[in-house]
């Protein structure tokens, strides 16, 4: 707040038009470079602002461009939120998720990673009915695009990037689910990544992760990324793609043993890949920024646990879910 006194009030206000004295935005953690290429993405001493606080896991976020608003969920609470700048957060969508009473065993009701297709279309990971399901903006109607593999029901499905041919690929881990792998409404045995084509066809894409979390794609489209939440494997794997959108082989991109070893908060989740190829990786401690070719270049953190991120505004805003509250960070150049 900016500080004056009563009489420089009475003063000015005698010479000059009302001008209300405005709150500053608060801020939080701080920006670590790890790699002077950092410097051509974000200046180390940008702040961190909190633009909205006071759920329970903000998750998902995803900038809608006509509009220019924010869009993000809550699981736990059932709730998506909309943020926009001068009118702050206000409820978008509740239920998010599964509407009516909650069953026994669920333990996110909500929706989860949300994205905007090319049509301007809401495309959401609801985990509270274990579905891939489009939102029409307008009417908040939800049409269902994937709900089973092989005629078993998905976990809960968790995040999702939709590729530029249309194709969505997406993670279902059991983390909406009370007991997790040991859960009653558990129908699949693992934990999957999946490609849902334009055709409606649901591809396996990979089973053997134990907990596939955030996604996302090479500005190419050759490379897919999945990040594992697991302390005992907290990798990003990369997956070179064929023509057909299936991958052809695995590797580990980017290992977050050291973090979790250090008791840093967050585990990898949620990801935004940039035009120039570089990863906006959640992970222990924050926000990592990963070069194409893996190397960390810096660390965004807030503090808290940071569960995804998205860019927004002209582009060179990234916004940023992390445990209670959403931030966003000015970059030097555009994600889009």
């Amino acid at each position: 707040m900016i500080e004056t006194t009563r009489r420089t009030v009475l003063a000015g206000m005698a010479a000059l038009p009302f001008v209300p004295v405005l709150a500053r935005a608060e801020t939080v953690g701080g920006i670590t470079r790890l790699d002077p290429e950092l410097d051509t993405i974000l200046d180390v001493n940008t702040p961190i602002e909190v633009i909205a606080d006071g759920v329970q896991w903000a998750e998902g976020p995803a900038w809608v461009k006509e509009g220019g608003y924010l869009l993000f969920s809550d699981p736990p609470a059932n709730t998506a939120y909309r943020w926009k700048e001068g009118e702050g957060k206000s409820v978008f969508l509740k239920p998010s998720g599964l509407a009516g009473p909650i069953p026994a065993g669920v333990r996110e009701a909500g929706s989860n990673g949300m994205v905007m297709d090319d049509k301007g279309r809401l495309v959401m990971a609801d985990s509270g009915t274990r579905t891939i399901a489009r939102v029409d903006l307008a009417t908040k109607k939800k049409t269902v695009l994937a709900g089973r593999y092989r005629g078993k029901r998905f976990n809960s499905c968790n995040d999702l990037v939709i590729a530029k041919s249309g194709a969505i690929y997406f993670t279902d881990p059991p983390y909406g689910l009370s007991e997790g792998d040991t859960s009653p409404l558990k129908e699949l045995k693992f934990n999957g990544v999946y490609r849902l084509g334009t055709d409606g066809k649901v591809t396996l894409v990979d089973p053997g992760q134990t907990r596939p979390n955030g996604i996302g794609l090479s500005p190419d489209q050759k490379t897919l990324y999945v990040s594992v939440s697991d302390d005992k494997a907290p990798f990003i794997h990369a997956y070179p793609l064929g023509e057909d959108g299936l991958p052809r082989g695995s590797r580990i991109f980017a290992d977050f043993r050291d973090g979790v070893a250090k008791g840093l908060p967050g585990l990898p989740d949620g990801m935004k890949v940039g035009a120039s190829g570089h990863l906006f990786a959640s992970g222990p401690g924050g926000i990592h920024i990963l070069a194409p070719d893996g190397r960390r270049l810096g660390l965004i953190s807030t503090g808290k646990a940071a569960a995804n991120s998205a860019f927004g505004e002209d582009g060179r805003t990234l916004f940023i879910t992390s445990s209670d509250m959403v931030v966003r960070v000015r970059l030097k150049i555009s994600g889009r």
